[in-house]
């Protein structure tokens, strides 16, 4: 049985032609915008970014740089910043769908699709690195069934 995590899928392409710097901006400070406006969402990221949101911009399109563009400026650990936060599947949902209907209103659809995808697997990976979700559930029962 192969490991939940090695599974791949053809969404993992190389990144689309065309991507930008400039994009990689405008899809962070909209998706933030509309973020702080989230019934869900908003509270949790002003609790922890009010005052700092410029650095915060600029940390964020580091990161998805580094995946649009393969710049190699993201030096972070997003996992332990996520950790104290007390989130749940819900919090991943509303983020995803937020994301992805920023990513297709800001960016050409190859574009968005692509981001999309990448956004589907980093929400994946944070539930189970976070032991939340039904991912991590199944993670956790794949791990304890290979060590029986």
């Amino acid at each position: 049985m192969p490991h939940p995590l090695a599974a791949r899928s053809a969404d993992f392409s190389d990144p689309p032609p065309g991507l930008t710097e400039k994009m990689m901006e405008q899809l962070v400070r909209e998706f933030y915008t509309r973020a702080r406006a989230d019934s869900l969402l908003g509270p949790i990221f002003e609790e922890r970014l009010a005052g700092h949101w410029e650095e915060h911009f600029a940390k964020l399109t580091d990161f998805w740089s580094q995946i649009g563009l393969r710049t190699g400026r993201y030096q972070g650990r997003p996992l332990p910043a996520h950790a104290t936060l007390d989130l749940a599947p819900e919090h991943f949902r509303a983020w995803l769908a937020l994301f992805e209907a920023t990513a297709r209103d800001v960016l050409p659809p190859e574009a968005a699709r692509f981001f999309a995808a990448r956004a589907q697997r980093i929400a994946e990976s944070f539930q189970i690195g976070l032991n939340i979700g039904d991912k991590a559930l199944a993670f956790r029962a794949a791990q304890q069934a290979r060590e029986d």
